[in-house]
Parts: C-alpha cells; sequence; structure tokens
C-alpha cells in the first residue's frame, strides 16, 4: 500500500502525539539527533494548526547511573553521561520554539520509549473518545517506533507524519517508514505534513 492517507477524514477530535522533541536531542549530546532541526519547522505548523489538540512527550532520563529495573540498569549505566545528574534538568525541556504551544498543548513525561508505559496516556484518550492518533517526532525507530507499535496493540488508528520525523539513522528511518506502510497498512497511514492538514477536520 503506497503511503498517504487511505481511510477517510482525520477527526476533529483526533490527537497530535509529538514525541520527545527536546533539547537533549537537539543539542550536542550522545544522543543528539542532526537533522531534527530539519523536521522542527514541520512539527511547528501541525501545532500552529492543532496546538488545543497536541500532546507533546518528554523522556525523562533516570537522575543517576544504576537506576532502573532490569536492562534499565545495565542501560543508565551505558549512558551514565545522559543521566539528569550528568545532563542536567533543563535539557529534557521541549525545544524552545515548541514550548510556546503549552498551554494548550498538553506535556506528558515518560521514563520508557513506549508513551504508554506508566503514564495514563490510554485512559486521557479513551476519556475523551479518541480513536486516532497523529504521529511526530524523534526518534523513528526508537521511542516513536515504540508509541506507534503500542497504539497499534491498542487498536487506535495511526497517522505517521513523514516529513515530521528524525532520527539519527537515515536507514532505519527508511526502512520503518516502508515498514508501516508495507506490513501494517491496515492500522498506519504514512502521509506528509500538508495531507494530514488537508484531511484534518
Amino acid at each position: 500500500m503506497a503511503s498517504g492517507i487511505h481511510f477517510g477524514r482525520i477527526p476533529a477530535n483526533a490527537v497530535h502525539l509529538c514525541v520527545d522533541m527536546q533539547r537533549l536531542f537537539a543539542e550536542d549530546t550522545a544522543w543528539r539527533t542532526p537533522w531534527m532541526p530539519r523536521v522542527l519547522p514541520v512539527v511547528v505548523r501541525l501545532c500552529e494548526r492543532k496546538a488545543e489538540r497536541t500532546c507533546f512527550t518528554r523522556f525523562i532520563p533516570a537522575r543517576s547511573p544504576g537506576e532502573g529495573r532490569g536492562t534499565w540498569r545495565r542501560y543508565w549505566e551505558r549512558w551514565s553521561s545522559i543521566t539528569l545528574d550528568n545532563l542536567g534538568d533543563d535539557k529534557v525541556e521541549l525545544l524552545p520554539e515548541l514550548q510556546t504551544f503549552t498551554p494548550p498543548a498538553r506535556v506528558l513525561d515518560k521514563a520508557h520509549y513506549s508513551a504508554w508505559v506508566d503514564t495514563g496516556l490510554a485512559s486521557a484518550l479513551a476519556a475523551g473518545d479518541v480513536d486516532t492518533l497523529v504521529v511526530t517526532g524523534a526518534e523513528t525507530d526508537m521511542c516513536v517506533l515504540a508509541t506507534v507499535l503500542g497504539a497499534v496493540d491498542l487498536g487506535f488508528r495511526v497517522v505517521v507524519v513523514a516529513d515530521a520525523l528524525c532520527s539519527s539513522s537515515d536507514q532505519s528511518h527508511d526502512a520503518l517508514l516502508g515498514l508501516y506502510h508495507d506490513r501494517f497498512g491496515q492500522q498506519i497511514e504514512t502521509a506528509q505534513c500538508d495531507e494530514v492538514l488537508d484531511a484534518w477536520a
């Protein structure tokens, strides 16, 4: 199935879920995502139109190395430079260009790749009768991937905004966009921002 909007207009009460567009991925850290500045204007365009329907997630690292359960403990030992004690709390903030949309946009903090683990997001969306998510953010092959697949399992219609995603790996980014519309075509649509805005009531 080719990319694009295939299952009708995006309902008015859809939610724009913008994943981890934070300073720690844009600035000079071990996790810098080099082309985040390239997709930022696209994310801003979507927020300008749908700020009141936007929810930003923020990935919150462990406070210090060795924290976490199971493999997360090893993970934070490996990425000790990203722990809050070493990185600084200010680096978890949204990019300044996106902070201007809060409020009305909401901010959801998470400690894992997925936006669905220990956040209450699913119940909040259910309370608002939301069945469609428009997904942007970083990184395509990490937190966006975990969030998108979780949304599929929960039965959401997922519209991935292809020109509003970024990764530090071009190869993985391209492969996942292909995977979304080739293998998950009944649940995930991949479209450009212009298509999304045209289709969103």
